[in-house]
Parts: C-alpha cells; structure tokens; sequence
C-alpha cells in the first residue's frame, strides 16, 4: 500500500509499467509467422458468437449471435441469436467471432512484471482481460500481449481499473480511495464536536471521517488540509511547496 494513493493513482502506476507496442509491429510479426501466434481471447458478454450446435427445440438455422451473459452456476452463456431466440450455450459449443485480426485501438502492451505474466498464464488473468474489454494474444517465445478493442471513451474506467481490481492489487490507500469517492458525491471535511465528518452540500452529517493526515502532506496546498488542521478556521503550520 503506498500513502495517498487512490485506486485510480494505482492503476495509473501499474499500467505505466506496461511495455506500448505500435499494433502495426504486432500485425507484421502475425503475418510473416502465423503459426506462432495464437489469440486467447475467451467469450465474454457483448460477444460475437457462432454457435455450432442448434438445440433441436431451436426454429431457426441462424448460427451466429451475441451473448448477453453467462450463467454460472449451469457453466453456460446466454446467446441472443441474430433475429431468433435467445438460448443456453455450453462454452465448448461455441467460438468468438471477430471480423478483424486485432484490436481497434493502435497500441498493444504486454506486461512489464513476470507476476503478471504468471496470473496472465495460469490464474484466471486470461478470463479477467478478456470480461474486461482487452483481446490477448501469446507468441510462443514472446509471451503474452494484449490491446483495446474500442476508442473514444476513457479507458481506464473502461478497461484499466476493474483488471487492477480484480487482479486483487492492493496498492492503493483505502482511506485516501474512501476520501477520493466521498468528493466525487459532493461532500466536504467539517468539524462536528472537535471530530471530523463528511457533510453534504448543505451542511447535514454524512458519515464520521477517516483521518488522510498522513496520506495528504498537505494535499499540495501550503498549510494543513481541513481534515489536518486542529483549528478549522486557521492556517495551520504554513509552509512553501
């Protein structure tokens, strides 16, 4: 855990580890060895399926679809096929569809930590990427590599942040994420009975709050924070930054 450091500091931190690689190197490498590259992508919800085998209740002949979610506790997807009904899929009766060999964004990654590469190969890392919006890919003496399969919207609460969650990352600091969430709803720091408290906008009691001192100094501002300061309604210990 580093002090200070949001969920969103985190990732920023993690992913900046990661090695960028133009795709358009990726796709010369694919294409002059193809035998050497395999995609893993696994099925996710949004994806496109064919579906091999029709239940034999099914009345149509369309193969192809999308899953819309997967159950669990049956180890199936739910499959809305292309203008016919929607059905339960076991995993090896279907295989994802993508019209283009790689992702759309222009830039892969592949990871810049060993610890990655080994949650990527023999943990779940493969299915977290792919729920998460990433396609993957392994060269057979390169290793793993990965990219983006959309544009124009912010990535890292798209696609970044849920794998740093689920990857079970523990760098942030979760009194300084808790701080972090409570701003982002409009709330402040105001002194209640010599404690410190989250209020809304109109001055009502939120909930107690949890001291930042240490993660702030101070917030880069030149004089404690209002959670610091043991006088609210003065400057405390101001200093040049």
């Amino acid at each position: 855990m580093i002090k200070g450091m949001t969920i969103n500091d985190a990732t920023h931190k993690w992913v900046s580890e990661f090695n960028a690689i133009p795709q358009s190197m990726i796709e010369r490498l694919m294409r002059a060895a193809p035998d050497e590259w395999e995609e893993l992508t696994l099925p996710r919800a949004g994806s496109r399926v064919h579906v091999f085998d029709l239940p034999d209740s099914c009345d149509t002949l369309e193969h192809l679809g999308e899953i819309v979610a997967y159950a669990a506790d049956l180890d199936k997807y739910r499959v809305d096929l292309d203008g016919g009904p929607s059905i339960l899929v076991e995993p090896d009766n279907l295989e994802v569809v993508d019209e283009a060999l790689l992702p759309m964004w222009g830039t892969m990654w592949s990871f810049g930590d060993s610890c990655d590469d080994y949650w990527l190969e023999y943990a779940d890392g493969v299915q977290v990427m792919s729920d998460c919006g990433f396609r993957v890919y392994q060269h057979e003496e390169w290793g793993f590599f990965f990219g983006i399969d959309g544009a124009g919207y912010d990535f890292y609460s798209e696609h970044w942040i849920p794998p740093y969650k689920r990857r079970g990352l523990q760098w942030h600091d979760p009194a300084a994420e808790k701080a972090e969430e409570m701003r982002n709803k409009g709330y402040r720091i105001a002194k209640l009975g010599g404690r410190n408290v989250w209020v809304d906008k109109n001055g009502n009691f939120v909930e107690e709050a949890v001291a930042e001192c240490a993660t702030c100094r101070w917030r880069k501002c030149h004089q404690k924070c209002t959670c610091c300061r043991r006088n609210g309604s003065l400057k405390d210990c101001y200093e040049e930054v």
